[in-house]
C-alpha cells in the first residue's frame, strides 16, 4: 500500500496521522492510503468530479473545447 501524507486539496503535509482523516483508494499493492488535514478537505476531495478514463465522452468534450479555444489554438 502506498501512503500519501500530503493533503491533495491543501497540498500541506499531514503530520498527525493518528488522528487525521483518511481514505483508501484502490486495492492490493497499488492501493493508496490518503491522509487529509481535516474532514472538510476529505469531503472536498470526495466531491471532486473525475473522468475515469481517457475514452469517456466527458473527457473528449474537454479536449474538443480546448482544441477550439482561441487561447490554445487548434490542434485538430
Amino acid at each position: 500500500m502506498i501512503t500519501v501524507t500530503k493533503d491533495p486539496i491543501t497540498l500541506n503535509d499531514v503530520t498527525d496521522l493518528a488522528s487525521a482523516p483518511f481514505l483508501i483508494e484502490g486495492s492490493g499493492s497499488g492501493a493508496m492510503k490518503i491522509y487529509f488535514e481535516s474532514e472538510a478537505t476529505k469531503q472536498e476531495y470526495l466531491a471532486t468530479e473525475v473522468h475515469g478514463s481517457c475514452n469517456t465522452s466527458g473527457l473528449k468534450k474537454i479536449f474538443d473545447d480546448i482544441a477550439d479555444s482561441p487561447i490554445t489554438g487548434s490542434i485538430n
